[in-house]
């Protein structure tokens, strides 16, 4: 078994910034470890446990190693030679090795060329089996995880979706997790997307999987109505819809991700009625995409061959063939390249018919699509380095591995939670596949991480429990300093919900300390239908309070919460696309004060900021409890030359409240049954 691919590689140096350790076991014959130009110098690799070692490979670059040796080590610093040479050939050196340790190196004493050592790949292979008490990596993926394979019978794979979208039609809140996986291939099938039911190819790239037919959601299940369809998502596939028209038609929390589209995307209900917006990134769309009722939403890094409307707020980042920048009429806010990007880790298999993570790669400066000219650049990880976790797990079987150093996937289910799991080593990937969802116990934060570079979070939804949590996920602690700018956190398509399920109780949702940290589209939710609603039922100050300097955001959707919904506190962020619905159900004007001001603003940067910039902003109000309620102002900020919003809007929904300034004291007010929105183009 290679153990050695994704684990924490260091080295005695390295040439330049471009050729670190970690090149050497990411998987990537096309990257490299170099070390400086002399002698000796060594690279080694942290398997994580105590390993019987069979064999090493060495994928040399032109630059070898002429004398060498092959060490294992229990403690990183007493050696045991398994292997040694002093007439190195460079080339792929396949080397039969025995010993037993948790860390293996490659110790060089002389160099062939004038240059350093350098290493395409440095491979370790054995097994961790026998006695060892550490937790096995890989396994199955669980009973709710369904594998489709192109050779069997279309109406199977066609039952077995309609099965599933049977149970999740209108589940809105129920406990059943799904994901359906399509392993490469063509398919002729139509698949209806329900609740908490994620679709996706096993592809490395969207095209290798084609659904000629369908990936659907409608809302007949509301009465046309698709202003609830949260909760699903479709990713890394091709569709070549029937009738030439794909049809998507979601709210929050349902991203489309890594989605070829061969004709139209249609983002509405049948008949058209009301829905209240979404998030397409890394798709192209051969046509047009047609919003038609949708109130707003983001497309990030695709390609689309047009877009038919907006109603209040579109927003394209880093899109080709988006329309040209014209807010307020029509409501387009067009941002030519994305600033800095990273694309959610995915699930996939490769010739072999093995599982593997794919993680991309940090982008600079991003627009289309990250496979248009191939393959998404990354790192593949075998599945034998995650732990693959089922809600029976306790969370101290997930740290125990987490402690091991395998990643973590989490499979489709509900995870009672009642101590925090704490992410703590760099590059950690965490990963969930069929909206698994952790709901903490007895008040405990359900997740935290060190304030170290790389750890990925993605497809997560985090439910609060009936004992107030301080936080539900927390990025770095409190006072966190280093700088990530290399190799940022990420978060990507991570959910929180409060209230809805059941009487949840959270104060804040997420907190970011850590500086540099991407949020690639979250919806924080405190619920306003559903179990356990209400004023004093289901409590929650504060959706997203940012704390580190340098964050950046794209697709953030908070809604709901009784104070502010987002609080910006560090230098230097940058928010692309912000939708929120303030609370519905403050019972009087009394009832939601903030000192002397009526309420809080939706989007709050702190008076001590004196550098942050925002682009397509909304904030709406529905206070349908008491009519009469009034927000001051939906955007609160410092004014100062730093501090920059672009295109902004306040809405009051069919009369139901009054947001009396759009920022600060400019703009507004927002009132009055017609809901037209009050724009700002620029702040100040």
């Amino acid at each position: 078994m290679l153990l050695s691919q994704g684990r924490p590689a260091t080295a005695s140096s390295a040439e330049n910034a471009g050729t670190a350790a970690s090149a050497a076991v990411d998987g990537n014959t096309g990257t490299r470890w170099s070390s400086a130009f002399s002698d000796p110098q060594w690279i080694q690799v942290d398997l994580g446990a105590s390993a019987t070692i069979s064999q090493v490979v060495l994928r040399w670059e032109a630059a070898y190693g002429r004398a060498f040796k092959i060490q294992v080590s229990g403690d990183a610093a007493a050696w045991t030679d398994v292997y040694s040479t002093t007439t190195g050939t460079g080339g792929t050196q396949t080397l039969a090795v025995s010993g037993t340790g948790r860390y293996v190196r490659m110790y060089g004493t002389t160099r062939a060329t004038g240059y350093g050592y350098s290493l395409w790949e440095f491979q370790v292979y054995g097994s961790t089996g026998g006695s060892d008490p550490n937790l096995p990596g890989g396994g199955d993926l669980g009973p709710n995880v369904i594998v489709f394979d192109p050779s069997m019978a279309g109406a199977t794979i066609q039952s077995r979706l309609n099965s599933v979208f049977a149970t999740q039609e209108s589940n809105q809140f129920g406990t059943q997790r799904y994901a359906l996986l399509f392993k490469p291939g063509s398919y002729n099938v139509n698949a209806n997307i329900g609740f908490y039911t994620s679709i996706a190819g096993l592809g490395r790239n969207p095209d290798d999987v084609t659904i000629n037919g369908g990936v659907t959601v409608d809302a007949g299940w509301f009465n046309g109505n698709a202003t609830q369809n949260f909760w699903r998502s479709a990713e890394n596939l091709s569709i070549t819809p029937t009738g030439g028209e794909n049809r998507w038609a979601v709210s929050q929390a349902a991203p489309f991700r890594r989605i070829h589209v061969r004709g139209n995307l249609n983002l509405a209900p049948s008949g058209y009625g009301w829905a209240s917006g979404g998030y397409i990134a890394d798709s192209k769309i051969d046509a047009t995409v047609g919003p038609y009722s949708q109130q707003q939403w983001l497309t990030r890094d695709s390609q689309i061959g047009g877009w038919t409307n907006g109603v209040w707020n579109m927003v394209f980042s880093g899109v080709v063939g988006a329309p040209a920048q014209s807010f307020p009429n029509p409501p387009y806010t067009t941002i030519a390249q994305s600033p800095v990007t990273r694309e959610k880790p995915y699930l996939y298999v490769d010739s072999a018919g093995a599982y593997n993570v794919f993680v991309p790669s940090l982008r600079q400066n991003t627009s289309g699509t990250s496979w248009s000219g191939g393959s998404t650049p990354g790192t593949s990880l075998p599945l034998s380095r995650f732990y693959v976790a089922k809600p029976s797990d306790s969370a101290a079987t997930i740290n125990q591995a987490l402690a091991q150093g395998l990643n973590l996937l989490f499979t489709p289910g509900v995870y009672r939670v009642n101590q925090t799991i704490n992410i703590t080593r760099p590059d950690t990937v965490v990963l969930g596949v069929g909206y698994p969802t952790l709901i903490p116990e007895n008040g405990v934060i359900p997740m935290s991480t060190a304030d170290v570079d790389g750890i990925r979070i993605a497809g997560v939804l985090f439910d609060a429990g009936s004992v107030n949590s301080p936080v539900l996920l927390r990025v770095g602690p409190d006072g966190s300093s280093a700088g990530h700018a290399s190799n940022p956190i990420s978060l990507q398509d991570v959910f929180f919900r409060i209230g809805g399920a059941q009487a949840g109780r959270a104060t804040t949702s997420l907190v970011v300390n850590s500086h540099n940290t991407l949020i690639d589209h979250i919806w924080a939710w405190r619920g306003d239908h559903g179990t356990g609603v209400g004023w004093t039922t289901n409590p929650a100050d504060t959706g997203l309070i940012v704390n580190g300097n340098n964050v950046t955001a794209y697709g953030l959707f908070v809604e709901h919460y009784q104070k502010y919904q987002v609080i910006w506190n560090g230098q230097g962020g940058r928010t692309i696309f912000f939708q929120n619905e303030m609370p519905y159900d403050p019972p009087n004007q009394a009832a939601w004060m903030n000192g002397s001001t009526r309420g809080y603003a939706a989007y709050k940067v702190a008076n001590s900021v004196t550098s942050h910039e925002a682009w397509g902003l909304g904030a709406y109000c529905y206070f349908n409890v008491n009519p009469s309620v009034v927000a001051e102002r939906g955007f609160e900020s410092p004014t100062a030359s730093g501090v920059r919003f672009h295109d902004l809007l306040t809405v009051s929904l069919g009369g139901n409240g009054t947001i009396a300034h759009v920022i600060n004291n400019t703009g507004g007010p927002a009132q009055g049954t017609a809901t037209v929105p009050v724009n700002i183009v620029s702040y100040p």
